[in-house]
């Protein structure tokens, strides 16, 4: 019979995202998705880094309290602010809304705060960090940025643009420390936090 303490623990994502879930494919590891049900609207006075950190762990706690008593599990909750000139940029939710969005960024430089949380549901341990990529946009007309936006639909997208798809050329460059932050899931922190958490990353397949 199996010893079921050597198992790993159970990974859930906490989001309703469908790019955070293609992102944690790449990692060829089983994984649940739970959605956590929290208001996400910022606080009065709220940098957008504490916005970004505050909904991240937010998440994954509120999944992790809705698990059976006992049940250990690694919580992954995500949240991502985009920022220019002190404006935070939500999901634009509507075209319009989306062009506005893209027409206050452009010629701009724009940070994206992808924050990350690991919580450890046996431990009560937390794990968490803002990885920050800056953006640089090009000046385009309003013509070109309605094309993209009625291509690609990009309106449940922070700044309404998909660099994984057709916006990247609305980008002229791209700084950060994990590629695949932009996105909304930063694996490179990720994985540094599995990894501190015991969960054996290379070796469950």
């Amino acid at each position: 019979m199996p010893d079921s303490s050597k198992r790993p623990p159970r990974l859930i994502l906490a989001s309703s995202s469908p790019y955070r879930r293609e992102l944690l494919e790449r990692l060829r590891i089983p994984f649940d998705v739970a959605v956590p049900a929290i208001d996400e609207t910022p606080l009065v006075g709220e940098s957008p880094e504490t916005t970004a950190l505050r909904l991240a762990q937010a998440k994954a706690r509120a999944v992790a309290a809705a698990l059976s008593a006992g049940e250990r599990a690694l919580v992954i909750g995500s949240d991502q602010v985009a920022t220019y000139d002190g404006h935070q940029i939500g999901k634009p939710g509507t075209h319009e809304k989306a062009l506005a969005q893209l027409q206050g960024m452009r010629g701009r430089e724009v940070l994206f705060h992808s924050a990350l949380c690991v919580f450890d549901s046996g431990s009560g341990d937390a794990q968490a960090v803002d990885v920050v990529t800056r953006v640089r946009f090009r000046d385009l007309p309003d013509a070109a940025l309605d094309a993209y936006l009625r291509a690609e639909t990009p309106y449940d997208c922070a700044g309404s643009a998909k660099a994984e798809g057709l916006g990247i050329a609305l980008l002229d460059a791209i700084e950060s420390d994990d590629p695949t932050a932009l996105i909304g899931l930063p694996l490179i922190a990720l994985t540094r936090m599995l990894l501190a958490a015991g969960y054996p990353l290379l070796e469950v397949r």
